[in-house]
């Protein structure tokens, strides 16, 4: 086999490789050969059918085969002997295949960039440090009440965070516009879901009252017809209801997965949820925080197929979060939408891979043992999950890739400068603004 490099610009490579006619020749004389032993050709018997006359029915789908087998393992042989490491696969051109003579290709492709490593003692970072209060728990215990929480129709005065059943009649210079108009709907003062000065507007009422409120429309608002329209509601209460927090008692416990223990359970059971979303949060935090040092400090050259890649990724993740199941057509989001976020997840990908290979890492099995525990202990039957990871080789490479990712973390960490951040529960568990977004 015979390589040779035509054109080397930035990391593009572009490879001639040539394969002796005999290697070809060879491989799809041997397998018509074994043909004539298994084929069924009219007027033959089987077993009987004469090399020339397979050669005549089959001969060119077979050497189409060998060729493309031949192209691809000549192909990676030509890197390994080049010490190439090509990006994705490559493009193939000007291919020359003739019975007879040698096969000839050209391979275009792009390589992996090389990287040079800034120290990573010049890392600096504020690293999260936070503990869940009995405050914390007593607020998420009052939040969990509030979710389960329902309205009891009562004589008070309408008031932020009752909920009024009213009908009204919006008009707009007398005249009834389209969608203005409902009967019996229920509103919860304060939240938002009216035009601004409506609900505020029903604050002091009681059932069977009735009031007229002079509003406007936001300028920004979706009708056309509307945006900043100056507008007449005549509304009547027909009752008020104030929110009455959930009972702490077993059926409230029961709701979440709590059958025996009663109030003392539930609330171990919260406090050992929030430390856990504690302890990932946080844990997510500072590899963010890690990773936006390693981008900030490292100058990456990327390969546009690695680019590539990224986008389509990002493509389908939003596919998933918006579109479900529907069938969308990748094709028409536009890339430079996710151009940016796959630029800077291609580099990061390439600079956790050199850190991995200088520091001949490897995914520890007790670390990928515990965040595979950890992820089967929010399912009721733990060990189910556990069996079930360790049974599908790409689910356990998925978590052996995040381990990997919290060791490179974790070596950061060993060698850079770091500043503790004392943070509240609430404001530990919050993400950290995307990088190039406005906090």
């Amino acid at each position: 086999m015979q390589v040779s490099i035509e054109s080397s610009t930035g990391l593009e490579r572009q490879l001639k490789i040539g394969v002796p006619a005999e290697k070809i020749d060879k491989e799809v004389t041997n397998r018509l050969q074994k043909a004539t032993k298994t084929v069924s050709i009219k007027g033959f018997r089987k077993g009987k059918v004469p090399l020339k006359v397979v050669k005549q029915h089959y001969g060119k789908g077979v050497r189409q085969e060998v060729v493309g087998e031949i192209v691809n393992s000549s192909f990676y042989e030509a890197i390994q002997q080049e010490d190439l490491k090509p990006v994705g696969q490559p493009q193939i051109n000007d291919l020359s295949d003739k019975e007879g003579q040698d096969l000839e290709f050209m391979a275009v492709f792009e390589v992996f960039p090389e990287v040079t490593l800034k120290p990573l003692t010049k890392v600096k970072l504020d690293r999260p440090v936070s503990e869940v209060t009995e405050a914390d728990v007593e607020k998420m215990i009052e939040q969990l009440r509030n979710q389960q929480s329902s309205f009891k129709v009562g004589k008070k005065k309408a008031k932020d965070g009752h909920q009024v059943n009213i009908d009204y009649v919006g008009t707009r210079d007398g005249e009834e516009f389209d969608g203005g108009k409902a009967e019996g709907q229920d509103l919860v003062l304060g939240s938002n879901s009216m035009i601004p000065g409506f609900e505020k507007g029903l604050e002091g009422l009681s059932a069977g009252d009735e009031t007229v409120l002079k509003l406007s429309f936001p300028d920004d608002y979706q009708s056309e017809e509307l945006k900043g329209a100056a507008v007449e509601f005549a509304v009547k209460v027909n009752s008020v209801a104030s929110k009455a927090l959930a009972k702490m008692d077993d059926e409230f416990f029961k709701l979440f997965g709590v059958e025996s223990g009663g109030e003392a359970k539930f609330r171990e059971d919260v406090l050992d949820n929030m430390e856990r979303e504690l302890r990932n949060a946080i844990r997510t935090k500072v590899k963010n925080r890690v990773m936006n040092q390693l981008f900030e400090l490292n100058s990456v050259e990327l390969p546009s197929a690695l680019v590539a890649n990224e986008i389509n990724q990002l493509k389908q993740q939003m596919v998933q979060q918006f579109g479900g199941g529907q069938q969308i057509d990748l094709s028409m989001l536009p890339d430079d939408m996710f151009k940016e976020k796959a630029e800077r997840r291609a580099a990061l990908g390439v600079i956790v891979s050199e850190i991995v290979k200088v520091e001949e890492l490897s995914p520890d099995e007790d670390q990928v043992r515990a965040r595979v525990d950890e992820i089967a202990s929010t399912y009721e039957q733990p060990k189910e999950v556990v069996d079930y990871y360790y049974s599908k080789p790409e689910l356990l490479s998925s978590v052996e890739g995040v381990v990997l990712e919290d060791q490179v973390t974790e070596l950061v960490l060993a060698k850079a400068k770091i500043k503790e951040q004392t943070l509240a529960y609430e404001d530990a568990i919050k993400p950290d603004p995307e990088p190039g977004s406005e906090a």
